[in-house]
């Protein structure tokens, strides 16, 4: 795989990070829910966003 440059860089960093954010969001959501469909709901963000994170950190190895 190629470098990414300086922009890529910053871009990466800042969709790691907002993904990061929704991670611990969602957590705390699902933590406060107490229907169990709108758990599952924000469970399977939570899941979406730490798979998302992880792919992105992926491009930085």
């Amino acid at each position: 795989m190629s470098q990414v440059n300086q922009i890529e860089l910053q871009n990466l960093r800042h969709l790691i990070g907002a993904h990061d954010t929704a991670y611990q969001k969602m957590q705390v959501y699902s933590q406060q829910a107490t229907d169990p469909q709108v758990k599952a709901y924000f469970e399977n963000a939570m899941k979406d966003a730490q798979n998302t994170k992880q792919q992105l950190l992926s491009f930085l190895s």
